[in-house]
């Protein structure tokens, strides 16, 4: 791989996902901005990767006339968004299982309010189309690019697919870098291997890149929507959070109705091509319920794992992130 690969040119579809996510801090503020109509209503920073969540959200319009401000910040991938709300810049955060453990080991005081699932198809180690890697075997001694850090969804299904081939992890370099970055590269063809997810998973197979294994029988499959310790101690942030459930819950069911509505606002938010929208829509997460024994179970592994192989600060007890009973069934 080049070392200058990150200074190319960035292509179309590059581009879009630079829009879709921008960078740290305030450049990661987006748009839409609401303030509260009620003095002393709260007014939330809500966190979101790729616009994912954003563009639902709008889709659906379950934000209009929400009792709460809110200001949407908007992030490539995981790390920078939970840098943000360590920072007490966001006050919520969606991602998969493994960043809220890389988030929480590093002490970004985060509170799991709601769980997920989805397939595992959606995170993938990938290769040229004409790579010679014709399987994770053949990754022994190899360096493979993982976005978007340490204790990332790919870097577990990285490991997971190791492991399932019989190949020690530690043979194997893992360089980790920034989706949007690492996106050109590929398409350059100056990275053998990457281990990525969606919206950048489906940009890269639309170019021709092979699966050599997905996360489906390694990823647990959930995300979480997190909440900084800081705005759940809020009274008012914290009833804005709940109401928050409520209607992201109400966008999820109106997407399942109107996937064609959805599909255009998506690509709008994104400036994906249709057929990649349809991609990731497909094989994206379910509607938010609340965190059950089975989903802590799960996740636990995971982070016992990354404590085995001392990939995070501390070993993480993933029941004691869980805010008890803020996400009730039938209503947040």
């Amino acid at each position: 791989m080049k070392a200058n690969f990150l200074r190319r040119k960035a292509r179309p579809q590059r581009r879009a996902l630079l829009a879709a996510g921008a960078g740290l801090g305030l450049l990661g503020l987006a748009g839409a901005v609401r303030a509260a109509d009620a003095p002393g209503a709260a007014s939330l920073v809500l966190g979101d990767q790729a616009n994912s969540t954003r563009a639902r959200l709008e889709a659906a319009g379950v934000l209009d006339g929400a009792p709460f401000g809110y200001q949407w910040a908007n992030f490539q991938g995981a790390a920078p968004l939970f840098e943000a709300v360590r920072a007490g810049a966001v006050d919520t955060a969606p991602a998969g299982d493994t960043p809220v453990l890389a988030a929480a080991a590093q002490n970004s005081r985060i509170r799991i309010v709601a769980t997920s699932a989805g397939p595992g198809s959606s995170i993938a180690i990938v290769v040229q189309g004409k790579s010679p890697i014709r399987s994770v075997a053949d990754l022994k001694g190899r360096s493979v690019v993982v976005s978007s850090a340490r204790g990332s969804v790919a870097q577990y299904l990285l490991i997971g697919a190791l492991r399932e081939a019989g190949v020690d992890p530690a043979s194997v370099e893992a360089r980790f870098v920034m989706p949007t970055d690492a996106l050109p590269a590929f398409r350059a063809g100056q990275i053998d291997a990457w281990a990525t997810f969606d919206p950048y998973l489906a940009v890269a197979e639309d170019a021709g890149a092979r699966v050599l294994r997905d996360g489906e029988g390694i990823s647990t499959g959930r995300g979480f929507l997190t909440a900084s310790e800081k705005a759940l101690a809020d009274p008012a942030k914290r009833a804005a959070i709940r109401e928050l459930l409520l209607r992201m819950n109400r966008a999820w069911q109106w997407s399942e109705s109107h996937r064609d509505a959805f599909e255009r606002v998506y690509a709008e938010q994104t400036r994906l091509a249709p057929a990649i929208v349809r991609k990731v829509i497909a094989r994206g997460y379910q509607a938010l319920r609340p965190v059950e024994e089975a989903d802590v179970t799960a996740v636990q592994k995971v982070a016992d794992v990354f404590a085995e192989l001392a990939l995070l600060p501390r070993r993480v007890d993933v029941r004691g992130l869980v805010e008890p009973e803020f996400f009730a069934r039938g209503r947040a």
